[in-house]
């Protein structure tokens, strides 16, 4: 996977020489956009580049997608009342209008993306140079990857601009908004694509590159979102026949030494290191309390007070995981210390989230574990981020085995073996409905599904306003309007400069 790396570092660089005509801006040893998509090589760091805004959106993400819904909250910064705070924060409370950035950089680094992936998926179609069995799997990735940023955009702003073609000149730029049907038969007919043109594993671990697994799991998600039960349940079938599977841990679904594993249907690729062709991960470190040193929990000392605070455990989460369940403790952790006059915690230890109780003196601050392993360098970890988990296909199929009236206990209780938990008394429809929503928090937490998976099931509403109302007893700091769900707030407004730049033909999302 290194490959990758470097070749994301190299797309960056551009040849330059020694000649008399030393302004020109063409080069004759320079790559252009006339000259560069030429070679199968070519293609596939064009490919790779499109790639590359994923770990974007993830940093972002984790605010429209897990700290929207009732596993995650932040640490109050009263005194620091800046922009960038309040924004991130108002994400959380329900509160965010069309001019929060955080929100609306999911919108630009989504459309990044489908930018790089629709000028490949152009260019390589044109080509007449390239065979037809190269040309498959790199149209199959970026036909996945562009299948993948449409359907994060459509799911947390409804119908958005439809791009499909490079842009090559400015009225190209300035489409109105499809309706979400329309955007979803996109993205279907990208993932259809993507499922014939790539391949399953070859062996494991994989190499970090979307394979036909990927895009069938991408493809059953869609399907359970637009509930077609039955399609979904023939997709996400297929999957063991590619070799995928449960690891035997939980926690080892995570850890760097066993990346893309047999339990990795696609992740975000990530790889620690201070030289240029390194892409460490930042995010653990925007998980951890706030604090001028975190050295208790991180190998080397780093000062994360600007940073850090977010995505923090819900009480209401660590009470959700059953007794005896070892996704608890390979999840969550407590960080024991006190808040000083600047708001900043002070670590003094780090204990398990298990039967915690606080010294006298001490409070603990829960922090997510799931990605906390090692981090040896203050650039960052060598940690994954997975977007899709072969546990999550099983929940999904039972989900729709359960739906059509089918017994989803095979799937279900696997997972909940592997937790180490029993089987589900559970037997009727409507009670194994709740019981898979509630695996799937759990099993899932911290990877930017819950949100989507209360929208899903109708039950956003109702579960975040409960949420908020129990979160508004136990904390000061929420504003009267926090939390405050309504039908309107099922979706993110459209960014406001796109509704400016577009008038018209950009239309705002109702509420906003």
């Amino acid at each position: 996977m290194k490959k990758i790396y470097i070749l994301i570092a190299l797309l960056a660089v551009t040849a330059t020489a020694c000649k008399k005509n030393y302004i020109d801006l063409n080069p004759e040893d320079s790559y252009t956009g006339a000259n560069f998509y030429i070679t199968a090589d070519q293609f596939k760091q064009a490919v790779i580049a499109a790639y590359a805004p994923l770990r974007d959106v993830l940093v972002n993400d984790y605010f429209t997608s897990e700290m929207r819904s009732d596993n995650t909250i932040y640490q109050p910064y009263p005194s620091n009342r800046g922009t960038a705070y309040i924004y991130r924060e108002n994400i959380s409370d329900f509160t965010n209008t069309s001019t929060n950035d955080y929100a609306n950089a999911v919108w630009q680094h989504c459309y990044t993306g489908i930018s790089r992936t629709n000028i490949v998926i152009e260019r390589l179609a044109a080509s007449t140079t390239i065979d037809a069995a190269t040309k498959a799997p790199i149209d199959g990735q970026a036909k996945f990857l562009r299948a993948w940023y449409y359907f994060k955009l459509v799911r947390l702003y409804g119908g958005v601009p439809l791009f499909l073609k490079e842009v090559k000149k400015a009225d190209d730029a300035f489409l109105g908004r499809s309706t979400a049907d329309e955007v979803y038969n996109q993205i279907i007919a990208d993932a259809k694509d993507a499922i014939s043109e790539l391949a399953a594993p070859a062996k494991f671990p994989q190499t970090g590159e979307a394979t036909k697994g990927s895009a069938t799991m991408l493809l059953a998600d869609v399907y359970t979102t637009q509930k077609k039960w039955a399609d979904a349940e023939t997709l996400l079938t297929t999957l063991a026949g590619m070799g995928y599977g449960l690891n035997a841990d939980y926690a080892n679904a995570f850890v760097p030494t066993n990346k893309n594993s047999k339990e990795s249907l696609f992740e975000i690729q990530y790889l620690e290191g201070l030289d240029a062709t390194s892409t460490p991960n930042v995010i653990s470190f925007y998980f951890l309390p706030r604090s001028t040193n975190t050295s208790i929990i991180t190998v080397t000392a780093v000062n994360n007070s600007s940073t850090g605070g977010w995505n923090t455990p819900t009480q209401d989460l660590i009470n959700a995981y059953e007794p005896g369940d070892k996704r608890l403790d390979a999840s969550i952790g407590i960080v024991e210390g006190a808040y000083n006059a600047s708001d900043l915690f002070v670590y003094s230890a780090k204990k398990s989230v298990i039967g915690y109780v606080p010294a006298a003196g001490k409070i603990g601050v829960p922090y997510i574990k799931k990605y906390e392993h090692g981090l040896n360098f203050n650039t960052g970890s060598n940690d994954n981020f997975p977007i899709y988990r072969y546990a999550d296909a099983l929940l999904l199929l039972a989900e729709a085995k359960n739906e059509q009236g089918k017994s989803p206990l095979t799937e279900l209780n696997t997972v909940r073996a592997r937790a180490g938990l029993a089987a589900t008394t559970a037997t009727d429809q409507a009670s194994l409905c709740d019981v898979i929503l509630h695996e799937r928090r759990v099993e899932l937490a911290f990877e930017n599904h819950r949100w989507h998976d209360l929208t899903r099931s109708g039950k956003a509403i109702e579960v975040m306003n409960a949420f908020g109302a129990k979160l508004k007893q136990q904390v000061s700091y929420l504003s009267p309007d926090a939390y405050t769900v309504t039908a309107n707030k099922l979706l993110f407004p459209i960014p406001q400069p796109e509704v400016d730049l577009n008038p018209g033909k950009m239309v705002q999302n109702p509420g906003y």
